[in-house]
């Protein structure tokens, strides 16, 4: 096996997609690993499309995640979690948010959004757990915590603990919203339990 750790972070504009792989890097920077990481952002502020791609071990060359070398595909949004779905290795997990957030050039026209992207998924044979991050998060009172959740959901499957991520997310809170620190810690925790539930039949 790689002794490298492959994360495709995808979603669109506005999901925190660019704020978890810093988080991804950090954690693992904080652990002595090197870290390469590049990100696409299409329009991000406008709700186009963003892709981030996080990648450490000892010694990291490239900071790109070939097709079929990624361990683990973060998926803010559905339909493009679907789209980049082929990008994951043989055994690779998919952490999917089910809550659709349609891109500008789905309203637009130029694209039709998929009837069911999950099962689109599902039925490309990939390992994936889904579910409403942002039901989560409203639930928690504030859909920023989307990011906190998603990020939790994939604690239990990185090379670190869970503890140094967690920690970090937290820190950052209380140097730039301390009122928010202990809130997104239960976002974490909330979301690590919904990530390690069974794989989707």
């Amino acid at each position: 096996m790689s002794n490298i750790t492959n994360i495709l972070v995808v979603g669109v504009g506005g999901q925190g997609v660019m704020t978890a792989s810093e988080i991804l890097a950090q954690a693992a920077i904080s652990l002595d690993m090197d870290v390469k990481k590049t990100e696409v952002a299409g329009m991000a502020q406008r709700g186009g499309v963003v892709t981030s791609h996080v990648r450490f071990g000892p010694k990291v060359l490239s900071p790109t995640i070939n097709p079929g070398e990624a361990d683990i595909l973060l998926g803010f949004e559905p339909a493009e979690a679907m789209r980049w779905c082929t990008y994951l290795r043989p055994g690779g997990i998919a952490m999917v948010n089910t809550l659709r957030q349609k891109p500008p050039v789905v309203n637009i026209g130029l694209f039709d959004y998929p009837d069911d992207p999950v099962q689109e998924v599902v039925n490309a044979g990939v390992n994936i757990r889904h579910f409403d991050a942002g039901a989560m998060a409203k639930d928690l009172g504030n859909l920023r915590l989307v990011n906190t959740i998603m990020l939790g959901a994939i604690a239990e499957y990185l090379p670190y603990p869970a503890e140094t991520m967690k920690q970090i997310i937290i820190e950052r809170f209380r140097v730039k919203k301390p009122e928010l620190a202990e809130l997104n810690e239960k976002a974490f925790e909330e979301g690590r339990q919904a990530g390690s539930g069974e794989a989707a039949a």
